[in-house]
């Protein structure tokens, strides 16, 4: 490797390093040194306060509670996915992903209108007087955040069980053993890997999780990492201090999960796939249709139904004391957010700039790194992990770092406080979707093609122009449109890094259902939903073309 190109893979390595690492590294440094001085006994004591101790024990046994009730809810759905005649119907997979799909918020902010005081439940149904305001508590936190969570432990049981095929099974039947003896001995331990992964990797995502937290767990008073980190980086008096304090907690302990996740991974991981065939069979008794069919109607309900039934149907409700009594619907918020609204088109409007922007600058960014390090042996190692690192970490630290150090360097670089540096953050945030969709479709490029361009006498940019860049344009696009869905709703960077007197979509009706204009809100959000879901049709239409 001449020197020339270990320049090029150390200038790669280096802007990552800036712009990912640097931050990270700041907030640590902002917890060890919160006044210039090395005095991590002050974090310590921040750290151990009674408030902060209670935070950190709340995360803990709300992301523990969020794991079992997940599994509760998706080991039977991914069964059912898999061996029962429920398999034939794709259509059940694609549907069972629009929970996940949803933004955190939106879903919880539906729920807290079905069940709250004179909410659309106690409309539906008087007689049950009070019953439905018990949901507002830990246990309903914890459901709503199951149900956003489940779909994508589902998605990875359900792989790895029509991976383990029917012979194993079969075997042991024939030679005498019965389900439980089966099910405990050769099903249980051959999952037990996968389950494992999806388990901690739920627990992350609940950890990091913010716009549950801050709707419903706010209403109940329960605080959680997340929650308490922006409070302490939004609201006056602001105190960085005790809030890189937190982000550092909460960055070890998902570095553990990490660590975890990849020991028990490595140490219960089997082969089942190997050269022979491996047949997949379905069971077909009617008991196992009749109550799988009932199980997945109640999850649909639960997930899908209700929440979008109380985000739309408050949309539409003209006079909400009224509720949802003939002739109080009206499609007058719409049109007052697209008009005369309080900042609604402009909300809109921004949305769709920074997330264009930021997909854009995120997928010539990916593309660029990943075909850059095709062959850059170690060195790719390095840069990739430096790329994927904001996948590893949740992203309010991210972004509490991207803020104290581009306030601390904003003499040289006066971006911090602009539209500029929140299309920075997201595109920090989400490079790793475009490096992995592109790194996807590069994979499946043999090297002999590029290396025949080459000895036709095409220089090294005509190959990329006219060879690469077509065959890795599906993994662009895919990139471009999960930055561009992601960015347009996102929550916690806007809400705190968005400049004065700015709002993005989130920011918009978080604002409007806090301030009670509830309906406008809700009109914003099934916008949001629509106009997501028509650009991701649109994508799909467009990348099932290529």
């Amino acid at each position: 490797m001449d020197k020339k190109i270990k320049a090029k893979y150390f200038f790669i390595a280096a802007l990552l390093f800036f712009f990912i690492l640097v931050p990270v590294l700041t907030v640590f440094s902002e917890a060890l040194m919160p006044e210039g001085r090395f005095a991590p006994a002050h974090a310590i004591h921040v750290v151990l306060q009674a408030e902060n101790l209670k935070t950190v024990f709340n995360s803990l046994l709300l992301g523990f509670l969020v794991v079992v009730t997940s599994s509760l809810l998706a080991v039977p759905l991914a069964f059912l996915l898999a061996k029962s005649r429920f398999a034939r119907y794709r259509w059940l997979d694609i549907l069972f992903l629009v929970p996940f799909m949803t933004p955190p918020y939106i879903a919880s902010m539906g729920w807290i209108l079905f069940v709250q005081r004179r909410g659309l439940f106690q409309q539906l149904f008087p007689f049950t007087g009070h019953l439905s305001e018990v949901f507002l508590s830990l246990a309903g936190l914890t459901l709503v955040m199951s149900f956003h969570s489940f779909p994508f432990m589902t998605t990875i049981l359900k792989n790895a069980i029509l991976n383990l095929g029917d012979n194993l099974d079969e075997s042991a039947r024939i030679c005498g053993a019965g389900f439980r003896y089966r099910l405990r001995k050769i099903t249980l331990p051959l999952l037990k890997g996968n389950f494992a992964i999806a388990m901690l990797l739920v627990f992350v995502k609940t950890l990091s999780e913010y716009g549950t937290p801050a709707t419903l767990g706010r209403r109940i008073g329960f605080a959680v990492f997340t929650t308490d980190i922006h409070r302490f980086a939004s609201t006056a008096p602001i105190d960085f201090g005790t809030a890189a304090s937190l982000s550092s907690v909460l960055v070890v302990i998902c570095m553990v999960m990490w660590l975890l996740q990849t020991y028990v991974t490595d140490k219960n991981t089997y082969a089942v796939v190997g050269g022979k065939g491996n047949r997949s069979g379905s069971t077909s008794s009617r008991f196992v249709t009749l109550a799988g069919g009932a199980y997945i109607a109640l999850l649909m309900l639960v997930t899908i139904g209700i929440p979008y039934f109380s985000v739309l149907s408050t949309s539409l409700i003209k006079l909400r004391g009224f509720g949802l009594a003939p002739g109080n619907f009206t499609l007058e918020h719409y049109a007052t957010l697209l008009t005369e609204s309080d900042g609604g088109l402009d909300a809109l409007l921004t949305s769709t700039a920074l997330a264009v922007a930021s997909a854009i600058l995120v997928s010539i960014a990916g593309t660029l790194i990943v075909v850059a390090i095709r062959k850059a042996g170690r060195w790719k190692k390095v840069i990739s992990g430096f790329a994927l690192f904001p996948q590893m970490i949740p992203n309010i630290v991210l972004v509490i770092g991207l803020m104290l150090f581009w306030n601390k360097i904003y003499a040289f670089v006066p971006l911090y406080n602009t539209l500029g540096f929140m299309v920075l953050v997201y595109s920090v945030m989400f490079l790793p979707y475009s490096i992995q969709y592109v790194s996807s479709s590069l994979m499946q490029i043999s090297g002999s093609l590029l290396m025949a361009g080459r000895v036709c006498g095409g220089s090294r940019g005509y190959v990329f122009r006219r060879i690469t860049l077509p065959l890795v344009m599906k993994g662009i696009l895919a990139g471009w449109m999960m930055t561009f869905i992601i960015v347009f709703r996102e929550l916690v960077a806007s809400s705190l890094i968005a400049p004065p007197n700015t709002l993005t979509v989130s920011t918009f009706i978080l604002s409007e259902f806090e301030q009670g204009s509830v309906s406008v809100g809700m009109a914003m959000a099934v916008l949001c939903v629509l106009f997501t879901t028509a650009v991701l049709i649109g994508m799909n239409h467009l990348t099932g073309k290529r």
